[in-house]
């Protein structure tokens, strides 16, 4: 009868998953938790029946479910193409000057801006990293 209870339920969980997003992301740690306690209480059961065989493997799936209850999913950010840097007309617009500023007025305009911005200043971190790559994008040849 456990058996049939443990098998609804990790069918319930794996047919739910597919509908609802109860499942994705971090669902399948509460799931793998709910799977945890309910292997936990089926060994319990079977051992204090006198089934010693299958309340060892229950208790091992319970272990494995709590572990993958405690584990954090593993996200991979993907690399954005502002993480590389900014395009020409991108850094151009960020400093304020036309396609054909020169190497001063792209300094200039920079070291105006950048007093402004940098953290120092009151200004914030990624401000001043736009503000660096920009005139990196416009002075390399």
């Amino acid at each position: 009868m456990i058996y049939l209870l443990l098998g609804g339920i990790v069918l319930a969980l794996v047919f739910w998953g597919s509908r609802k997003p109860f499942l994705k992301g971090d669902g399948w740690r509460v799931g793998a938790g709910v799977a945890a306690l309910a292997a936990f209480a089926g060994a319990a059961y079977t051992t204090i029946r006198g089934g010693w065989g299958t309340g060892i493997v229950l208790g091992i799936i319970g272990l494995w479910s709590a572990s993958e209850a405690r584990r954090r999913p593993v996200t991979r950010k993907a690399a954005s193409p502002a993480e590389s840097g900014p395009t020409l007309t991108e850094a151009r617009s960020i400093l304020g000057v036309g396609p054909d500023a020169t190497a001063g007025e792209i300094r200039s305009a920079h070291a105006r801006l950048i007093r402004l911005a940098h953290p120092d200043k009151g200004g914030t971190a990624g401000l001043a990293a736009q503000l660096n790559a920009a005139r990196d994008r416009l002075l390399k040849p």
